[in-house]
């Protein structure tokens, strides 16, 4: 080979571009803020998520709490006939009954597991009886400060 072939040759090859280039610095900030925001996003639906999973499992508290003093009434059920059970709402009556004592360990386990505002009413007229379970659900998404929840049964 001549030196003028070789020097025709860098010359052909040093003006070419290689086709594999690297990614801008415009195109790697794009993508960046793409993955924050996708990020951010997700951040917030598992913060929502939890708050309603809590709200949820209050509200499945709420239910076991009325069935639980229904229970307790079905194992006195002449005082639950006769209203040794009933009270007004969030009152706690005195203890010395059996169902005095039921009703006082029923709202002490209510306010621990569903807060400190939580009560309960009890009314028993004659065979039939309902229960009134109410507690603050404002921490769930659109989250009512008084969730209520009542239910009926024949003892």
């Amino acid at each position: 080979m001549s030196a003028i072939s070789i020097v025709r040759r860098r010359r052909s090859t040093a003006g070419r571009r290689s086709s594999v280039g690297g990614a801008s610095l415009v195109e790697v900030l794009v993508s960046v803020l793409v993955l924050s925001i996708g990020l951010l996003g997700t951040a917030a639906m598992q913060a929502t998520a939890l708050r309603n999973s809590q709200s949820s499992l209050e509200r499945s508290q709420g239910v076991i709490h009325a069935y639980t003093i229904f229970d307790a009434m079905r194992a006195n059920p002449v005082a639950a006939r006769g209203g040794g059970y009933n009270n007004a709402m969030c009152a706690v009556p005195a203890g010395g009954t059996l169902a005095g004592n039921d009703v006082i360990a029923w709202v002490a386990v209510m306010r621990q597991n569903l807060g400190a505002t939580a009560c309960g009413q009890i009314n028993c007229v004659g065979a039939m009886c309902t229960v009134t379970v109410r507690w603050d659900d404002s921490r769930g998404t659109a989250g009512a400060v008084n969730q209520i929840f009542s239910a009926t049964t024949r003892i």
